[in-house]
């Protein structure tokens, strides 16, 4: 009775089969077909975000808005550090120290990244900004807070010899503010600001690791 029933029914055959081709259609349908919908959806309605927010000069590609670079000449502003490895803004290496407060590590690596900062620019005794001496939890923020580039500002206006109004006019300028007025905190690029400080000179290279 239960053989025929079994043997009626195709046997497990009749089972296997039809999850089989299940599997398949379901394959394809999350692992191809959607993931090129949403693709092309996205190019279409956002292509410079679907592109990687590439900053692009004299059709150079010179940087991402996304990603921080290890700027280090006292002419440019300095970002947030970078802990990824082997080297600072390693996007295939994204992540954090995942140092503690009370980690010695962490200390010192704050400690000489105040001293850097202080040695590039002597009379500046105003508190460095938080933001300046520690890592992200991503390790590739490009952003700092607009008052981690007031505290540069005096510095970069005196070694490009520029009036500091018009150095703070330009972090101004390239200010983002909280999306929908109060989702996040003000931000300022990095990239964005060099490249506009840069711009008086007609020229701009990315950073060099410091």
């Amino acid at each position: 009775m239960n053989n025929n029933t079994i043997n009626g029914n195709g046997g497990e055959g009749g089972i296997v089969r039809p999850a089989l081709v299940l599997f398949v259609l379901l394959s394809a349908l999350t692992g191809l077909i959607y993931p090129m919908a949403v693709t092309g959806v996205a190019k279409a309605a956002f292509p410079a975000q679907a592109a990687g927010s590439l900053i692009v000069l004299d059709g150079t590609a010179v940087g991402s808005k996304l990603i921080g670079q290890n700027f280090s000449d006292p002419k440019h502003f300095w970002g947030r550090p970078s802990a990824t490895a082997p080297q600072p803004y390693n996007a295939s290496a994204s992540g954090g120290s995942n140092q503690g407060p009370l980690n010695p590590a962490l200390t010192d690596a704050v400690k000489a990244r105040v001293e850097a900062l202080r040695a590039a620019d002597p009379d500046n005794v105003a508190p460095v900004p938080v933001d300046l001496v520690t890592a992200s939890a991503s390790g590739l923020d490009p952003d700092i807070s607009p008052a981690a580039a007031q505290y540069q500002a005096a510095r970069v206006a005196r070694v490009r010899g520029m009036p500091l109004a018009q150095v703070q006019s330009l972090i101004d300028r390239n200010t983002q503010q909280p999306l929908l007025g109060f989702l996040g905190e003000p931000r300022v690029n990095v990239l964005a600001l060099n490249i506009a400080l840069d711009a008086a000179s007609g020229s701009f290279s990315p950073s060099t690791p410091r």
